[in-house]
């Protein structure tokens, strides 16, 4: 049945006042290109009501009643990452409701509820929950010049040819398969670059390439000839090293280390990398290297070492600057993970 016209009030006023003016209904039908029939129901309506306006309609009757409604938004706001599936089959079991799943999630959308990607974040146990709020409480309010004194260190990866998400090209039609328009791909990433560094307010240390297995003795070397070498050149009197509580940098033989050389080391939460801001150094020396064309690992540590020491000192200290604002975080979020 195909739709009907739905005509313009002024149309219909138009209408009435032709046949006020004492033409037939037929001549006013030619005239309009409107149905005879159509012409004399409005005509009747008019003549009973006075007015031309549409009839209220009730339209599709509503799937879920105020209760069900209640129902689905409960169901979500208890457990987030239940699918709008699993509640449709909830409703359907336990209240004998039938609704098609789109119900479901209208519903909630209604509810601002919206499906959306999670955010990972590392699972962070009540004994790790409460370090966290103690290291955020007792470091809280340190000073910039407290932050100042304190180098950060950490080890991580990088992917010879590395995933930025979903790639797109503009070609011609028929253009697939040419390899103007291809992105090449590696098994296994092509290789990569396992890299140690440090760093504080006032600029970035060595970038140590780590080659082979990093046990306790390969760390403890790094520290020997990178780490305390540059601390003796840069940091001033008092500093504080910063490592994670990786089972490496907390055994008896690095401990040793800093015994001998009376280094002192700023207590650190377990998985709190949210905490840390080399994090985010990592990320951005990871954008930086993106844009160079690199042909193996070698030159890609190369890379890695030139952007490294191109990163601009307002943003070590911006970074290091930002750590009062890490420790309310955690005390606002109680110990749990952060935005950061």
């Amino acid at each position: 049945m195909p739709p009907r016209t739905e005509y313009s009030l002024a149309i219909k006023e138009a209408v009435i006042n032709a046949l006020k003016k004492g033409m037939s209904q037929s001549a006013v039908a030619n005239n309009f290109g409107i149905s005879q029939q159509l012409i004399s129901v409005w005509y009747r309506w008019y003549m009973k009501t006075g007015n031309l306006n549409n009839k209220s309609r009730s339209g599709r009757p509503r799937k879920t009643s105020a209760r069900e409604d209640r129902i689905i938004k409960k169901q979500s706001v208890a457990d987030p990452q239940k699918s709008a599936r699993q509640i449709r089959d909830d409703l359907e079991v336990n209240h004998g409701v039938k609704l098609h799943v789109s119900t479901v999630k209208r519903r909630l959308v209604a509810n601002d509820l919206h499906g959306r990607r999670p955010s990972r974040k590392p699972l962070i146990s009540s004994k790790n929950k409460k370090a966290r709020l103690q290291f955020a409480e007792k470091f809280g309010k340190w000073s910039k010049a407290d932050w100042s004194k304190v180098l950060w260190s950490d080890e991580s990866k990088f992917n010879l040819f590395s995933s930025d998400g979903i790639k797109y090209v503009r070609r011609p039609k028929n253009k697939r398969n040419d390899v103007r328009y291809q992105v090449p791909t590696v098994k296994h990433g092509g290789g990569n670059v396992m890299v140690w560094g440090c760093f504080s307010r006032s600029g970035v240390g060595p970038l140590v390439k780590i080659e082979g297995k990093m046990d306790r003795f390969a760390y403890r070397k790094i520290l020997e000839e990178h780490m305390i070498p540059h601390a003796k050149r840069n940091m001033p009197r008092n500093w504080l090293f910063q490592h994670d509580n990786d089972p490496k940098h907390s055994s008896g033989h690095v401990k040793e280390l800093f015994v001998k050389k009376k280094i002192k080391v700023l207590e650190w939460p377990s998985q709190s990398p949210d905490v840390n801001p080399i994090e985010h150094l990592w990320d951005e020396l990871d954008r930086r290297v993106r844009v160079k064309k690199c042909s193996n690992v070698q030159s890609f540590f190369e890379a890695l070492k030139e952007e490294w020491s191109k990163i601009p000192q307002e943003r070590l200290a911006k970074l290091v600057d930002s750590m009062p604002d890490r420790c309310s975080a955690v005390i606002k979020a109680k110990g749990y993970a952060t935005s950061y």
